[in-house]
């Protein structure tokens, strides 16, 4: 047995050494013991631990979970960001973390550091090929969330984002029934019908999940145009929808409008109507596009900017309610 600490402690004494068969299993259940102990730790040293789910892809939550991240961290916080999309793993690539290997050491994974200080965990860096596929089955994957969330030193952070594949399939359920104290669950979705239906999903999940939903995000939220012209000059836009949006430029000559690509107002209409919280617009970007692609994101190239500054709201919405909600938990009753 080499090292192993496993033992078979007979009652008379002796000690006996188990089979190569009985071995692999006590290993296996040692191993998995010392993952559950780590885990328990990690809940004391991760404040808070957010879940950034969406009911359909193509709603930009990989981009939302990268920007909640890098947002908290240009407050000077402590963050991480897990990257449990084990089939799609995409936020190396935002974070310009392409090709990056991570460090083990004494069996615990250390996290590669990206943008402002953001610790990062993805399956990007355990492949060889980003073009080699994972085909995984169920339990295969199940173990490797388990490896994350159980065997990274993360060491002491204020947030935790989490971020994960479309849908409510084993991800989700496999992070929410092992990891320790989630603050909850941020739901990201575009204004349109389609996604809608979708996130509507995502909430009733949670709910069954007994996870809190922290809030709804728009994302994609409105196309902001600006230009210059003659000061006081009346100017028509034509709209989606065949509509035409009349502007008047300012004393400056300066002019905006914002164009609803993909409808307005859905996500804050869903959270009203599920009583949860709205925690606010994203705008539609191509900034994010080239951005992302470049491994460079928005709020790093342009942290004073408009997408920036939406990012930031948000982010001060999600921590007014997470905070809260903590501060009120630590309140005795007598």
């Amino acid at each position: 047995m080499g090292d192993s600490p496993v033992r078979i402690n007979n009652p008379d004494g002796s000690v006996e050494t188990p089979s190569a068969g009985e071995q692999k299993k006590m290993e296996a259940a040692y191993k998995q013991m010392k993952r559950k102990m780590a885990i328990s730790e990690m809940g004391k040293s991760i404040k808070h631990k957010v879940m950034v789910l969406s009911g359909k892809g193509g709603v930009g939550k990989s981009t939302v979970a990268t920007g909640l991240a890098l947002a908290l961290a240009q407050k000077g916080l402590k963050v991480g960001l897990l990257d449990i999309d084990i089939t799609g793993p995409n936020v190396p690539k935002m974070m310009g973390l392409e090709g990056k290997r991570l460090h083990v050491e004494s069996g615990r994974i250390h996290p590669a550091q990206g943008h402002l200080g953001v610790k990062v965990i993805s399956m990007a860096f355990l492949l060889e090929d980003e073009d080699t596929p994972v085909v995984w089955r169920g339990p295969i994957k199940l173990g490797a969330i388990q490896q994350f969330i159980g065997d990274v030193e993360w060491g002491d952070l204020d947030y935790l984002i989490i971020d994960f594949p479309p849908g409510t399939s084993d991800e989700p359920l496999t992070v929410a029934q092992n990891l320790p104290d989630i603050d909850g669950m941020v739901i990201v979705t575009t204004p349109q019908d389609v996604a809608l239906l979708d996130s509507r999903k995502s909430i009733t999940f949670a709910n069954s999940l007994k996870v809190s939903v922290i809030g709804i995000i728009e994302n994609m939220s409105g196309y902001n145009l600006s230009g210059k012209t003659s000061p006081g000059a009346k100017l028509e836009l034509s709209a989606p929808g065949g509509r035409t949006i009349h502007l008047t430029a300012d004393e400056s000559g300066d002019w905006n409008a914002t164009l609803d690509i993909f409808k307005s107002g859905g996500g804050e209409k869903t959270a009203l109507e599920f009583d949860i919280p709205f925690l606010g617009k994203l705008p539609f970007d191509p900034g994010f596009v080239r951005g992302c692609d470049d491994g460079v994101h928005r709020i790093v190239s342009e942290p004073e900017g408009a997408s920036s500054a939406a990012f930031a709201n948000v982010v001060n919405n999600i921590q007014s309610i997470v905070e809260q909600t903590n501060d009120d938990d630590g309140l005795e009753i007598i």
